[in-house]
């Protein structure tokens, strides 16, 4: 192909002082000259440019196709991405819930076991101070009985005389006797 053109481009440089030459000049040519040279650059670039032509469709279809490919492995990655991101935000959630639920678990039960802690205080607290009342009023009887015994003996020892004290002791004496007997 570039022997051709070269052929052409020499039969320009051909003098033309009586002989057959091409005008390599277009506008001093006459259209005879016009049509051939355009006639030859039609035949002979067809060829050249459907070639350029084509190869530059197939370089296109195939950046195409692998723009679709990237783009169609690319969606396929979003997707598992998209779903990974669901199944994270899922268990996110479900450990969150767990979380509070765990909380819930152990607030409750530690108000549980501070309301039975107190109420064992409270029941503690109760029976010392149960106790300790009943301690105070034995320690009271104890001194009152005391006091009164003798004060009784205080009495009975000033007022009783020898012959006083006989007959108490005889009659007591004979209560007892008297008892004896009954339960014989």
């Amino acid at each position: 192909m570039k022997n051709i053109i070269d052929s052409f481009v020499s039969l320009g440089y051909w003098s033309s002082a009586g002989s057959f030459g091409f005008n390599t000049d277009i506008l001093a040519t006459n259209p005879i000259n016009l049509s051939v040279v355009l006639g030859v650059l039609i035949f002979f670039g067809k060829g050249v440019l459907n070639d350029l032509l084509d190869n530059r469709k197939q370089r296109i279809l195939s950046t195409i196709r692998n723009s679709e490919e990237l783009c169609k492995g690319t969606f396929e990655q979003l997707e598992r991405a998209r779903t990974r991101l669901r199944k994270v935000e899922i268990e996110a959630d479900e450990y969150r819930m767990n979380g509070y639920s765990e909380i819930e678990r152990e607030k409750v039960n530690l108000i549980n076991a501070t309301s039975d802690s107190l109420e064992r205080l409270e029941n503690f607290k109760n029976e010392t101070l149960h106790f300790e009342q009943q301690r105070a009023i034995n320690q009271v009887r104890q001194r009152v009985f005391q006091q009164a015994l003798q004060g009784a003996l205080g009495t009975l020892n000033s007022c009783l005389n020898s012959e006083l004290h006989f007959r108490t002791i005889r009659a007591n004496i004979g209560i007892l006797g008297a008892m004896q007997e009954i339960t014989d």
